[in-house]
């Protein structure tokens, strides 16, 4: 995958000073890579406890019987459903096959194992198949100033189909994706974000190239559970100062 917007935010949020070790450590390398593995370690586990906390955030809108549409493959969402079958709740999923990597098979992959019925879809279904769904419920790379998401492509087009026919559009995301971001539309996306790294080295014209990533605008985002909370997408700025002051 090109972006990696939640390590950028992550290590922003977690290390607001630069990571330059004290003269004594930076002669004694073992010592430094154990304070390292123990940051990490403690990192993974606030992860698995933020997932843990937005699943049961979620619990009230994933109601029995209901038909859920997501898009690509996203840990939260897998974790959020997970939590929705331990609670013996019945539902179905739709899920996209969110080319050009096709995660949609992967996340189909995961969610069979849970004993979810899961109908993969084309991308160019979205709108079709919208009328059947009762909620969209996505993952994002990063959650920007605004309160909108950058997202796997194909994303803001299910978000736009969804508006349209008046379906909730919820986004669930850990707050280490908050990023200090606004963009207005498509091209405000830095490219470091949008295309690989060995794209962005070898194209001559990046027009032609397929971005892995969209924006998806506040307007079109119902709700956003967090581990923070539950969120409207104007809320999202205020907890962006909190979170890097």
């Amino acid at each position: 995958f090109p972006h990696q917007i939640g390590l950028v935010s992550s290590t922003t949020i977690s290390s607001p000073r630069p990571l330059t070790a004290p003269p004594a450590l930076s002669q004694d390398y073992s010592k430094c890579k154990e304070i390292m593995i123990e940051r990490g370690e403690i990192f993974l586990a606030k992860v698995s406890l933020s997932r843990n906390k937005i699943a049961k955030l979620c619990h009230p809108f994933v109601r029995d019987g209901a038909r859920i549409l997501t898009h690509a493959y996203s840990r939260v969402v897998l974790r959020v459903l997970e939590a929705a079958v331990e609670a013996k709740k019945r539902f179905s999923v739709y899920v996209t096959e969110s080319q050009p990597d096709g995660a949609g098979q992967k996340m189909a992959k995961a969610l069979r194992k849970l004993n979810i019925p899961v109908t993969v879809i084309l991308d160019a279904a979205v709108g079709y198949i919208m009328e059947k769904v009762d909620l969209v419920l996505v993952g994002a790379e990063g959650v920007v100033e605004s309160g909108g998401i950058i997202n796997k492509i194909g994303t803001n087009q299910i978000a736009v189909c969804a508006k349209a026919q008046n379906k909730p559009f919820y986004v669930v995301a850990e707050s280490f994706k908050f990023v200090r971001l606004f963009p207005l539309n498509q091209q405000d996306v830095p490219d470091r974000f949008k295309y690989k790294a060995d794209t962005l080295k070898t194209s001559q014209n990046l027009t032609e190239e397929h971005p892995w990533i969209d924006y998806t605008s506040p307007s079109l985002i119902t709700l956003l559970f967090t581990d923070l909370g539950v969120l409207t997408p104007s809320a999202v700025s205020d907890e962006l100062i909190k979170l890097y002051l």
